[in-house]
């Protein structure tokens, strides 16, 4: 006889377990504590198996035989229903935030070693956290569609942040990828996302290639009253022409001063590759008293409220407003756009310019990039730079440029002919 409402309701416990059948292997279980068990028994390739369908009264009779039914169905297409329910298990627990934080952490020896920017992973984080774990974290990382994550890509796009779409579905590839490696799913979706997303907008970083107004930003440097740092940060950044956050996070164990070179390593780069850079007499004049201010930390451009820390990235910016110079003129990383175009106005060749602000670097080339290319050229470049700048501060002059392009001709007289100066070690 078929179970009803009322039998079920009706079975009161026992001092041992007992059954109620229903029909397919569907049968109650009332226990001798009073719970009550649905169970499904059947058959698959030859053994009797057994699995829960849930208990009662949270599960009642008409739910239980839906769920019997689907056990069923199963059986039918040749699927273990147990096997099945266990995969479904182990696919829920593999969210996509799960599998996302365990990638992320399998970054961190890379950064102990120095092989990572700890940065990276910061900004990995921050993204997933901020933009694709809401929408997505809670979802097994197998059933997440491409078209889920497109749409969760667009609703950064419209905020403006075509830039962050784009590097939160690298980052999004990073973890399928890993997935993979696990055996969580079998391909990386975000491959059928190419072409899709806007492309960045391009970032406009002015800088004053004017000597003239060169010239009133050198001296409002000279005469700011700020931190004393930041304003040696400026001077330096305009000498260096550096990235500002690679200026930023220098760290006092990258130079050689007695060698005068700054050794940035590639974990700290934009296209994470070494590079060098050759120190001007008045760039080792500005690090030595900053060594004096700093002392030993591991910063060079300490926070002045926390030490173990660098500069803020808003620092310089703010100097430069402070000094009544915008943004809509210029930005530190705006000082680059000015050594290029006037180092190139000043007759230096574009390849020693370039290597020197680190350009060019591909994914082709980065295995054979050598950061010591060009590198007698830009030694002398370096030093040319800092005197034509020192020029500008104390005369206003600009009739300095024919002499230093009278030196680098001559430079590339003497050299060109002279086999490069060997990559350091």
């Amino acid at each position: 006889m078929l179970l009803t409402s009322r039998i079920v309701r009706a079975a009161r416990p026992r001092e041992r377990r007992y059954v109620l059948a229903d029909e397919h292997g569907m049968s109650l279980h009332v226990m001798p504590r009073g719970s009550k068990w649905w169970r499904f028994r059947y058959r698959f390739q030859h053994a009797e198996r057994m699995i829960s369908l849930g208990v009662y009264p949270g599960v009642n009779l008409a739910t239980a035989r839906l769920l019997h039914a689907d056990a069923r169905g199963l059986l039918a297409r040749a699927i273990d229903p147990s096997a099945d329910r266990k995969e479904k298990r182990a696919a829920s627990a593999h969210t996509f935030e799960v599998v996302a934080r365990q990638w992320l952490k399998l970054l961190q020896p890379r950064v102990a070693k120095g092989q990572l920017a700890a940065d990276t992973v910061k900004d990995a984080t921050r993204i997933l956290e901020r933009d694709i774990f809401p929408a997505l974290g809670a979802h097994p990382i197998s059933d997440i569609k491409a078209h889920e994550l497109l749409m969760v890509l667009k609703q950064i796009e419209l905020k403006g942040l075509r830039h962050t779409a784009r590097r939160a579905k690298q980052r999004c590839s990073r973890v399928f990828r890993h997935a993979i490696g696990l055996g969580y799913v079998e391909r990386d979706i975000t491959e059928d996302l190419r072409g899709l997303l806007e492309p960045p907008q391009v970032r406009h970083r002015p800088g004053i290639t004017d000597p003239a107004r060169l010239v009133e930003l050198l001296r409002a440097i000279d005469g700011y009253t700020g931190r004393e740092v930041i304003g040696i940060a400026l001077k330096l950044a305009l000498l260096f022409f550096v990235r500002p956050g690679e200026l930023r996070k220098a760290r006092w164990r990258q130079f050689d001063l007695p060698a005068a070179q700054w050794r940035i390593p590639a974990e700290c780069m934009k296209a994470r590759v070494q590079h060098l850079v050759p120190l001007s007499r008045q760039a080792l004049e500005l690090l030595l008293k900053l060594r004096t201010i700093s002392g030993d930390g591991e910063y060079v451009f300490p926070l002045l409220r926390d030490p173990a820390r660098p500069l803020h990235g808003a620092a310089l910016g703010g100097a430069l407003g402070s000094l009544g110079f915008d943004s809509t003129e210029v930005t530190p990383h705006g000082f680059r756009a000015t050594a290029c175009t006037l180092l190139n106005e000043l007759g230096w060749r574009s390849e020693a310019i370039e290597r020197q602000m680190a350009h060019g670097v591909s994914d082709s080339i980065r295995r054979h990039y050598n950061y010591a290319q060009h590198l007698p050229e830009r030694r002398v470049m370096m030093q040319a730079w800092a005197d034509y700048l020192d020029g500008l501060r104390t005369s206003g002059s600009t009739g300095k440029v024919g002499s230093l392009r009278e030196r680098n001709n001559r430079f590339q007289q003497r050299t060109l002919a002279s086999p490069q100066e060997p990559p350091l070690e």
